[in-house]
């Protein structure tokens, strides 16, 4: 299940909510309970090509030497 990155349009607050598929309502402010919240962009949610599915976001670079 995805957990999203919201902030409150209202006083700043950022926070992060258990959406459930198919749910559509945007979450309450947790602080002032404002229904004005924006999602953001978190980092877990974009994966650069290369790197594979996983691997917490590391790839080791390639060695450039070669052995003798």
């Amino acid at each position: 299940m995805p957990i999203f990155e919201f902030q409150c349009r209202a006083c700043n607050a950022q926070f992060e909510k258990l959406l459930l598929p198919g749910e559509r309502r945007a979450p309450q402010c947790p602080h002032c309970h404002s229904s004005r919240v924006r999602k953001l962009m978190s980092a877990g949610s974009v994966r650069p090509h290369g790197i594979p599915r996983g691997s917490g976001g590391f790839k080791p670079p390639a060695c450039s030497r070669k052995s003798s």
